[in-house]
């Protein structure tokens, strides 16, 4: 594929030039109802699109055997990464089709899946695609779960919901408590041949074994009885506010969502896609929407092993200026640790900048400082801005569900429905939530109707529990807005409501770099406050020792007196009661998983944070707690 190039824009137009990039749908139909709710749709149909997602792994690695699917840098003895080990198409379909008839020598099915407790990898997507094409359901588990919880809570609820026949770990050594903590003796491990000897006293094979097994006419057979409403996988909701539910995700959810981000985003169809993603698997945004990706349209996916933090983002630099993608995916905090390399790292601004077509983000806010500081970096080194594409979705809606509809986009920007997505606007209270029909919608939660049926409406829409509103209601093709969350807002003393999602956004904007994300406080008292969870960029703000700890940083002068001016600033700004932050309160301890205080997608849930946190928010506001930073009385 060869590098694009376009003029520069001319420094003196007011109009941005961007990339060319084709927006598949621009245009809704809108059917008012009498409720004060009101469907949109894409004027656009969704065009067919196969049963089985299956079909698109045999039809390429026939057609492109190869052409590279997968690839993952190679693990040195001494903990550092090396070259590419890839894995092309024709590669790629004999080892899962091995791996398929060895499944189907087990037994097993939806009752008895496959779970995998790893991070993204080689051996991961191999077993994946082997499960598609034996018909049987897999679920990837959140690493975090094993590695990062003290009680194992989440993982022994994922283990006991869904009852696994098989379950995976691609290492042993750091899986092997978790294992041993929430696994059934009983129940059949896969890990490498290197791994086979930790575990003594269970039924332990080597992921190779089922590589090395022959396939036979059982897998023709299991491919030719998989169809749309066959479960191709689980995967489990980050667990906000209950424990995680297992979405059912079948293969019409998958393919329908995949022929719908391609009628939305043309792009990926007009050369096969290169990715370059750290997402996880077991998060609908890096195991369906990116992985599908790569697959659905024949393109090539590269593990990158980075993170957007501290001790990882060097790995994510290091991928992208050796691999150039042509659509790159991340979420807020990873576009702006690569902003804030691109100004001083000219390889990573060639390779990166050089055929990309569009970037997109995902799973929470993305400041408009970040997103400016990315355009003047584009426009300094190829004259023309990159499309950031954003949009909304949710794991049981595939997760693609909206998508923008021209390059002038703002932070918060949504879009409008893919073709086949039914989007109802129902009104609660002052808002309107949006929810989902169409064949990217899951039935439902597995062994969990009581859920199943709270979340549909009289309808069959899907409850996101989203707000939204329109960018201009005079033009409604332009799309939609985010509104916060409907169950997150509340009233003052006063009875005045306080709409939280627009709070935080600001919070966030104003305060970049320095600031994470933001829990807004205040139900039932006389003013609005804020937890705010900083970024690692305050330890280079307060000048003190790298090692210093986090409580001194935050207490350090030059952070208390940036915070300070955060306040007067969104003070300024504040229209009322409703809208001003009062006081705030810098967190040193970063937000639990175990508690459910951030998903794995890296977004704060306001309502276990308030839980969880109870005592500080009465602090906040009794004035009891150390650190409060307070408007001046001036305000």
């Amino acid at each position: 594929m060869s590098q694009m190039s376009s003029p520069r824009r001319d420094a003196s137009s007011a109009t941005p030039r961007y990339r060319p990039l084709v927006f598949g749908v621009t245009r809704v139909d809108v059917d008012e109802r009498g409720d004060g709710s009101c469907v949109v749709r894409a004027e656009q149909p969704l065009r067919p699109y196969p049963p089985r997602l299956t079909d698109r792994l045999i039809d390429i690695a026939r057609r492109f055997p190869d052409r590279v699917f997968v690839a993952r840098r190679r693990r040195l003895d001494d903990g550092r990464t090396g070259d590419w080990h890839e894995i092309r198409y024709g590669e790629a379909l004999a080892d899962a089709r091995s791996i398929a008839q060895a499944l189907i020598d087990r037994g097993l099915d939806a009752e008895r899946p496959v779970a995998i407790l790893s991070e993204n990898g080689l051996e991961h997507a191999l077993l994946g695609l082997g499960c598609l094409l034996a018909g049987i359901p897999w679920c990837p588990i959140s690493p975090a779960y094993s590695l990062m919880s003290r009680d194992y809570g989440k993982l022994r609820h994922a283990i006991a919901t869904l009852t696994p026949g098989l379950v995976f770990a691609a290492d042993a050594q750091r899986y092997r408590a978790a294992i041993e903590a929430t696994v059934p003796a009983d129940v059949e491990l896969v890990v490498p041949d290197r791994d086979v000897a930790a575990f003594t006293g269970r039924r332990v094979t080597s992921f190779e074994a089922l590589v090395d097994t022959t396939p036979g006419a059982a897998v023709d057979a299991a491919i030719a009885a998989t169809g749309p409403d066959t479960i191709a996988k689980f995967l489990f909701t980050s667990g906000s506010t209950r424990e995680p539910k297992a979405v059912v995700n079948t293969h019409r959810m998958w393919c329908a969502n995949q022929q719908q981000m391609l009628q939305s985003m043309p792009v990926l169809g007009e050369v096969p896609p290169v990715l370059v993603d750290w997402l996880p698997w077991n998060h609908t945004f890096g195991g369906n929407h990116n992985f599908g990706l790569a697959l659905y349209n024949g393109g090539t996916l590269y593990i990158d092993d980075g993170r957007p933090t501290p001790a990882l983002i060097g790995e994510t630099l290091r991928n992208l200026r050796e691999i150039a993608p042509t659509v790159y995916f991340n979420v807020p905090l990873g576009f702006e640790a690569i902003a804030h390399a691109m100004k001083d790292d000219a390889r990573l601004r060639r390779t990166l900048l050089s055929r990309v077509r569009m970037f997109f983000y995902a799973g929470a806010g993305l400041a408009q400082p970040v997103w400016d500081a990315l355009h003047r970096v584009q426009e300094q080194e190829i004259g023309e801005r990159i499309v950031m594409g954003t949009g909304l979705g949710m794991t049981e809606s595939g997760p693609f569900a909206l998508f923008i509809t021209s390059p002038d986009v703002r932070a918060g920007d949504l879009g409008v429905p893919a073709p086949g997505v039914e989007l109802k606007l129902a009104p609660s209270g002052d808002k309107l939530e949006a929810r989902y029909r169409g064949p990217n919608v899951t039935p439902g939660y597995w062994r969990a109707p009581q859920e199943t049926r709270e979340a549909f409406d009289e309808e069959g829409f899907f409850r996101t529990g989203d707000a939204v509103r329109w960018i201009d209601p005079r033009n409604r093709h332009k799309g939609l807005r985010f509104d916060g969350r409907v169950a997150e807002d509340f009233k003052l003393a006063s009875g005045t409501f306080v709409s939280v999602g627009p709070l935080r956004a600001r919070i966030v904007a104003l305060g970049a770099p320095y600031v994470q994300d933001a829990v807004i406080t205040g139900l039932n008292r006389n003013e609005v406050g804020a937890l705010v969870f900083p970024t690692p960029l305050v330890r280079e703000l307060a000048g003190l020792a790298p090692d210093a700890p986090l409580e001194a940083v935050l207490a350090a002068a030059p952070v208390v007196e940036r915070f300070r001016n955060l306040l007067e600033a969104l003070a300024a700004e504040a229209t009322g009661s409703a809208t001003r932050i009062a006081r705030m309160l810098l967190l040193a301890e970063p937000p639990s998983i175990d508690s459910g205080e951030i998903t794995d997608k890296g977004s704060i849930n306001q309502r276990a944070v308030l839980r969880r946190r109870d005592a500080l928010v009465q602090a906040l506001h009794d004035d009891t707690a150390p650190g409060i930073l307070k408007l001046s009385t001036g305000h």
